[in-house]
């Protein structure tokens, strides 16, 4: 197997001399972490520097329902469904994220001899952004403000964390909650969406980013297997798939480009369960999406600035 891995990265190149690898892991019941931690324990022996972001929707929706409440997805004035998080919500998702399986999994990987190290987004201000106490959401077709929210949207990410623990020879797994930094100057853990997360860390760290899920990549056709994209390096490109990308694979791809806007090289999304899922993204499997894709946009807004 090992044999297999080396190859499908690029036998002939120094894992030490590539860019790190961030992996988004899904948190959804049909996402099968096993193979996921066999590649970063692969990936890691070999020099590779690798950062995990983990989500967990399914299981903070079951603590949820455990501890008596219900669930609560709202649709933002823009058309995209979303968690609303109030304050108890908030503490239900604090146990299941950083509590419950940033440690399980972060165990795994240590089983699997890597040196994982469990962060939240909260520890050393590692994620961080204004909290958003307010969202505007739609409700029977009509626009409402609802208050009490507890997410935020990421603006910095402690790199300087993140690279000194790599450098040291340490796989950060990081899960939300985020720091949300109030107007008064406190600090609150807020919800923060995973694959944007990972993206912000990608970004950060001029990383390569597998978005690992539940399906091969992006289809032309959602409904059609087959008609899997497997690459965009061309603004026109992107265009296509992001008018493929429909539901969560939408916010996926919203990932993509805002990593690649923040330094990532490429954007693979990639089947989680597939035999050694991060090795065959990086080889060329699921649909890649290059930096050039978003390079004319990013040199037109430079130079409008």
């Amino acid at each position: 197997m090992s044999d297999e891995r080396s190859a499908g990265a690029g036998e002939h190149s120094d894992p030490a001399d590539e860019p790190p690898v961030v992996v988004k892991i899904g948190g959804a019941k049909a996402v099968d972490p096993a193979g996921a931690v066999g590649d970063v324990a692969h990936l890691a022996a070999n020099g590779r520097e690798v950062v995990v972001v983990h989500g967990g929707s399914t299981v903070v929706d079951e603590t949820i329902e455990r501890l008596g409440m219900e669930p609560e997805y709202v649709e933002s004035a823009s058309g995209v469904t979303g968690r609303f998080t109030d304050a108890e919500t908030m503490e239900a998702f604090t146990m299941a994220m950083a509590g419950k399986l940033n440690t399980e999994l972060t165990a795994r990987f240590r089983e699997a001899g890597v040196d994982a190290v469990g962060l939240s987004g909260v520890d050393g201000g590692l994620l961080s952004g204004p909290r958003k106490s307010a969202v505007r959401v739609v409700e029977d077709g009509k626009k409402k403000i609802r208050r009490g929210e507890h997410s935020g949207r990421i603006e910095s990410v402690n790199a300087d964390l993140l690279s000194g623990l790599l450098a040291d020879s340490y796989t950060p797994v990081v899960s939300p909650p985020m720091e949300g930094k109030e107007s008064d100057g406190g600090v609150t853990p807020v919800n923060t969406d995973a694959d944007r997360a990972a993206a912000a860390v990608a970004g950060a760290l001029d990383a390569d980013l597998v978005l690992l899920t539940d399906v091969a990549g992006v289809y032309a056709d959602p409904d059609d297997p087959d008609t899997l994209i497997e690459s965009a390096a061309t603004p026109d490109e992107l265009d296509a798939v992001e008018a493929a990308a429909e539901g969560f694979m939408g916010k996926k791809v919203m990932a993509a480009k805002e990593a690649l806007s923040g330094g990532s090289g490429r954007v693979i999304v990639a089947d989680a369960n597939v035999r050694d899922p991060i090795v065959a993204a990086l080889g060329g499997e699921g649909t890649t999406i290059e930096r050039t894709a978003i390079a004319e946009q990013a040199d037109t807004e430079g130079e409008t600035a």
